[in-house]
Order: structure tokens, then sequence, then C-alpha cells
């Protein structure tokens, strides 16, 4: 009986361990250009805020599901894009900067050239762009891990 015990305490600990473990590997933009010429591959950036309960939840869901953080640690280079940094992004060759629209709100260049659809720019929004930096898929919404499974998936 001990050994039972013991051994599923073993498993346990085993797996609770590699959950803790398992995590994205997060890139910035400006290490992508040399990733990209050694090891060209999709880029999946997920454009966010801070206050954003969305997206909040996604990254607490969505990007800990270890079959997501294998997937995008595999076939993706993967971007976190905080929609209201005021850090300069240099990222092909152009400087992207924070940009006020009022007290103490703004956006960022860059955040609103990967996130804005149809006029309207919204989060979280996940933007993936191909080897070409062309944007192959973009959406506005939370996407679970189901949901995230199938369109890298299809990508990949």
């Amino acid at each position: 009986m001990k050994t039972i015990l013991l051994y599923s305490v073993a498993i346990f600990t085993s797996l609770i361990s590699q959950n803790i473990n398992a995590q994205i590997q997060v890139n910035s933009f400006e290490s992508l250009k040399d990733k990209m010429s050694t090891a060209p591959k999709p880029i999946v950036i997920f454009v966010h805020t801070d206050w954003c309960m969305y997206c909040k939840n996604m990254e607490n869901t969505t990007f800990k599901n270890s079959e997501i953080v294998q997937n995008l640690n595999n076939n993706f280079y993967f971007v976190s894009l905080n929609a209201e940094s005021r850090k300069r992004i240099t990222f092909l060759n152009n400087d992207f900067n924070f940009q006020p629209n009022g007290h103490k709100t703004g956006v960022h260049q860059l955040a609103k050239e990967l996130a804005t659809v149809n006029n309207k720019i919204g989060y979280p929004t996940l933007t993936i762009l191909n080897a070409k930096y062309e944007i192959i898929f973009q959406q506005q919404s939370f996407l679970s891990a189901k949901q995230l499974s199938k369109i890298l998936k299809k990508l990949s």
C-alpha cells in the first residue's frame, strides 16, 4: 500500500512540476530579426492591456494550457505586446512609440498597426504574421485553448 501511495505522489509531483515549467517563450520584437533570418516561423502577437479582464483571462487560461505552450514554443515565435506600453519598439527597421490621446491615456503605434480591425482597436487581439511579416490572421476576442489550438494547427 505504501508503494502505491509513494508512486501516486511521485506521479502527481511530476505532473505539477511539468505544468509549472511549461511556459511560453516570449520574444521581443527586436529579437525577431535574427531569429527569423536563421529559422523563419510564423509570429503570434498577443496585443493586450493591463486593465482588460479578457486579456488577463487569456493569459491565465489559454496561454497556460500545455498543448498551446508546446505548439507556440515549437512552431511559432510568440510576442506579448501591451498596447499601452510607453517603451519605444524597433521592428522591421521602424521605430514605434506610445501616442498619448488624453490625460494619462494613449495607445502604442505598433498596437494600432497590429490590433486594428475594421478601423477599430480592441483587446485582446491575436495577430499572426507569416515569414514575410504579412498579417495572415487577426481576431479581436478572447480565445479559449481549444479555439486557439484549432487556429494554430491550421497555420503550422
